[in-house]
């Protein structure tokens, strides 16, 4: 049995409603940014470039601004989950650039719960003129795959 934090349970009900980005009544051309999280203590920086780290589960969706919902091209996203071990290293870790139209695919192992925590996929996104964004993506039981939208705050 897992037990859910509140901001765990806030977060996947968040990111349930987002998945399907489209601009907020009463206000034209834009979207909700997307829900951050922590980082935890296992973020490296300058991970390789590169698609999958596993075989099993596919992260895509498009990475997108708040202020007009416009796709970001060459949006830099950082991937890192523990392995099937239950451990961090850097077989388990990737950088994905969005495509020209703000997309992105990742693919990894269906992440494994460990320590209390349940499975779930660290993702970092930076874009030149936009907030970092920090954030966790929660995999569901027994699905091979979801779509999360990542959408960045501008730079004030």
């Amino acid at each position: 049995m897992h037990f859910y934090t509140f901001r765990h349970l806030i977060t996947i009900g968040m990111t349930a409603m987002f998945l399907s980005i489209s601009p907020i009544q009463g206000k034209a051309d834009t979207c909700p940014p997307t829900p951050s999280d922590m980082l935890g203590p296992f973020y490296e920086p300058d991970t390789p470039v590169r698609s999958s780290v596993g075989k099993g589960y596919i992260l895509s969706g498009v990475v997108r601004s708040s202020a007009d919902c416009k796709p970001l091209k060459g949006a830099r996203i950082e991937f890192w989950l523990a392995g099937p071990d239950g451990y961090y290293d850097d077989a388990h870790r990737a950088t994905v650039i969005s495509s020209g139209d703000g997309g992105y695919q990742f693919e990894s192992d269906h992440p494994k719960p460990y320590a209390g925590r349940p499975p779930h996929i660290h993702i970092r996104v930076s874009a030149e003129g936009f907030q970092v964004l920090v954030t966790q993506h929660y995999p569901q039981k027994g699905k091979t795959g979801d779509t999360f939208a990542l959408v960045l705050v501008p730079v004030k």
